[in-house]
């Protein structure tokens, strides 16, 4: 499909909203309740020797919402049932608006980041047994990890700083990763205490987390200032320290330390930004594919040779503007997945209103796909499928690998953001009393 044919029977791209005043925010916070109410203590898991029956889920954060759907994660992913991952939104709220430090930091996220909105989930994982689900929620600057049984809060861990954000799941899902944005400082937490098990040090606003090398490594990859409207070329000096950190998973101690300016320059690639978007490696390790801020393509990193070896531009949509500081967060392509086989790439193309599934060997898109403002891209349970989050739709959307075309898509709650695979009790259809 050209990208001249675009258009979409989704409803309208939320891009332009209106922005809440701050003087309406603040007149609200007159009325809040001011009795808190204290998170649950954690409840009891499945008794010892008990081997509790799981289903293969997606969790869809809805960030806008603060609620995550969890879907079928193959077929026609239809809503199994819905978790509030604000529960304690009254008590969190009554903190902010006592606090002026907390309120200025808590508003600029919703007339920054949040678009005019807050965002009360950013990425979300369940823990092995299926008994919870650990959500990052920015706007409250904390993880929560919520029992599935109960709807209730089992811990929370307030992130340094005023924002959390991506978060990565180690391989045996017992320890999660999340950046927290303003304090340059990546947490790793025990997923079923919420224990810190330890920190360490990134480049200016920390973003997306991988582990590799079977849990024995973290990837961070820090973005830098995306907030502000100085987006020419010439001020990218104002972005702030981006590079990617490689540390310990245990002794959370750098490895290793890329500055992909450098990198990029070698390359050829003067033009495009450092500033690592979504990733996704290559299921031996040897590759990373990366997107970066203001750019409509995906990059190739050999990790071993230590240099960009491709880079593949995709196609415009003539709707999209030219005017970078209209695209969200700087970010013009935003989503990023490899098939199980590492034969394809899903590209959420975010400010062009399409996803597309590239050929790895040739980077040759295939049909484009039309989205509205897909934000996330993901696999489905049976390794078939890319998944898409239409943020501007309140969808998602399944794209099969092997043809490139759309297979399904379902309604979902208000921008859906980060979707991830995940277990929940075989015949969970929500909390009680949800």
């Amino acid at each position: 499909m050209s990208p001249h044919a675009l258009s979409s029977d989704a409803r309208p791209s939320r891009r332009n909203r209106p922005v809440r005043a701050a003087v309406g925010a603040l007149a609200a916070a007159l009325v809040l309740p001011l009795a808190a109410v204290a998170p649950a203590a954690a409840t009891a898991g499945p008794a010892p020797g008990h081997v509790r029956a799981l289903r293969e889920v997606m969790f869809v954060g809805n960030n806008w919402d603060g609620t995550a759907d969890v879907i079928r994660s193959t077929g026609d992913l239809a809503r199994i049932g819905r978790v509030n991952v604000v529960p304690d939104k009254d008590q969190r709220l009554t903190e902010i608006y006592l606090n002026p430090v907390k309120l200025a930091y808590f508003l600029g996220i919703r007339l920054g980041p949040g678009e005019g909105h807050d965002q009360f989930v950013d990425d979300m994982y369940s823990t092995p047994d299926g008994s919870a689900v650990v959500v990052s929620r920015p706007s409250f600057a904390d993880v929560v990890s919520i029992d599935l049984a109960t709807g209730r809060i089992n811990w929370r861990f307030p992130v340094s700083g005023y924002r959390s954000d991506h978060m990565a799941l180690s391989p045996d899902g017992t320890r999660v990763a999340v950046s927290a944005s303003t304090s340059n400082t990546v947490h790793v937490l025990d997923v079923r205490t919420g224990a810190q098990l330890g920190s360490f040090a990134t480049g200016d606003k920390p973003h997306e987390n991988l582990f590799t090398d079977g849990g024995r490594r973290i990837w961070n990859m820090s973005i830098g200032e995306v907030n502000t409207a100085l987006d020419a070329p010439w001020l990218d000096w104002t972005k702030g320290d981006r590079r990617i950190t490689v540390v310990d998973a245990d002794t959370f101690a750098p490895v290793r330390v890329i500055d992909m300016r450098e990198r990029l320059d070698a390359a050829g690639r003067s033009d495009l930004s450092d500033a690592i978007r979504p990733a996704a490696f290559t299921p031996d390790g040897s590759t990373l594919y990366f997107q970066v801020s203001f750019f409509n393509g995906l990059v190739e990193y050999d990790v071993a040779a230590d240099r960009i070896t491709r880079v593949k531009t995709l196609p415009k949509n003539p709707a999209t503007s030219e005017d970078r500081t209209t695209w969200v967060n700087d970010s013009r392509h935003h989503g990023l997945s490899m098939s199980p086989a590492g034969d394809k790439l899903c590209v959420a193309g975010t400010m062009d209103d399409y996803a597309t599934v590239v050929d790895r060997a040739t980077l040759q898109e295939g049909p484009l796909v039309p989205a509205s403002k897909p934000y996330w891209a993901t696999v489905n349970g049976d390794g078939t499928a890319c998944v898409i989050s239409e943020s501007g739709a309140d969808q998602v959307t399944a794209i099969d690998f092997a043809t490139g075309q759309k297979t399904v898509s379902v309604p979902v709650g208000d921008h859906p953001q980060r979707v991830r695979l995940g277990h929940v009790p075989a015949d969970w259809t929500g909390p009680s009393g949800a």
